[in-house]
């Protein structure tokens, strides 16, 4: 089973604003709102793709339990931990004349260390040996810096394979419970080793750097429009980028997770990992919102894939 932990969720709402100018009226022309958070997207893609998962995190108020409501009306199986406070939203502007996409992201709940233990023993409870555990996205205020360190460590301790998708002192910490995959960006990847790495030469070597230091088996290296780089400890995959209209960039990199972790569920080789999380990733970006592409859109893509060794 796949456990997705979304820690900090929150209700996207995604407005399209052509022209968007600060300080200025600006007027929406379209708008849709979806349950999201990292591990929540990552679930809804899941889905897409044939997998089951559960999705945990802490929600609160009534934004929570319309985001709870709207997670279950899809048919994804959820274990939510409800706190006092309201679960925060985020507003995601996309401008489709200058192509852009704006983040207005709010900080969401603070949760006690007590909330974090019980959330994490329920998951431990529910864990066997080979399952997968998503730790994604940011921590509610509250929450140790430390958090995916050690919710990182207990699930490996169990048995199940850690894939962590975080950005600075996050990505830091989780990095020492030594996870089964990371999933960086570029940008956050060179954020961590407090260097610029712009040739996918550097990305790889520091990729494979991080993988001998803390003992993990593949990490994934996006860099938007421009692909991504597949390291194991035996080989380095480079995938280009495909050419897709762009609705929305929201939850692209949570897509790509999504297929890595359903890759690996199946049991699927390098190359068909590489075809599906890179279709994945490019059919969820046409799709406005943090919406999951339907499969049949993945699947148009699959053999459109261009990959090298490098």
């Amino acid at each position: 089973m796949i456990y997705t932990v979304t820690l900090n969720p929150a209700l996207d709402k995604t407005v399209e604003i052509p022209s968007f100018t600060v300080d200025s009226v600006n007027r929406i022309t379209a708008m849709r709102t979806d349950p999201g958070g990292k591990g929540i997207n990552v679930s809804k893609v899941i889905q897409k793709l044939g997998g089951q998962s559960v999705a945990v995190g802490i929600l609160g108020g009534v934004t929570g339990r319309g985001i709870q409501s709207a997670v279950q009306e899809m048919g994804l199986e959820t274990s939510f931990y409800f706190v006092e406070g309201e679960t925060r939203t985020n507003l995601k502007v996309i401008d489709p004349v200058n192509r852009t996409n704006t983040d207005i992201n709010e900080p969401g709940l603070t949760v006690s260390k007590e909330v974090l233990e019980e959330l994490l023993s329920q998951l431990l409870a529910r864990l066997s040996a080979d399952d997968l555990v998503v730790l994604s996205g940011s921590l509610p205020k509250g929450a140790p810096k430390d958090t995916y360190y050690s919710w990182g460590t207990a699930c490996r301790e169990r048995g199940a394979k850690v894939l962590l998708d975080a950005d600075g002192e996050l990505l830091a910490a989780g990095l020492e419970a030594s996870p089964y995959l990371i999933k960086p960006n570029n940008h956050e990847l060179s954020r961590l080793l407090h260097k610029t790495l712009e040739t996918k030469e550097e990305l790889a070597q520091a990729a494979r750097g991080l993988m001998e230091r803390y003992g993990i088996a593949k990490a994934v290296v996006s860099m938007g429009g421009d692909g991504a780089l597949y390291v194991t400890r035996e080989e380095t995959v480079y995938a280009e980028g495909l050419k897709v209209p762009v609705g929305s960039t929201v939850g692209a990199g949570d897509s790509v997770v999504a297929a890595l972790a359903v890759a690996e569920e199946r049991g699927l080789g390098l190359e068909e990992a590489v075809r599906l999380s890179s279709a994945t990733g490019a059919a969820n970006v046409m799709c406005s919102g943090s919406q999951a592409a339907e499969y049949e859109v993945i699947e148009s893509l699959l053999a459109k894939v261009v990959f090298h060794r490098l």
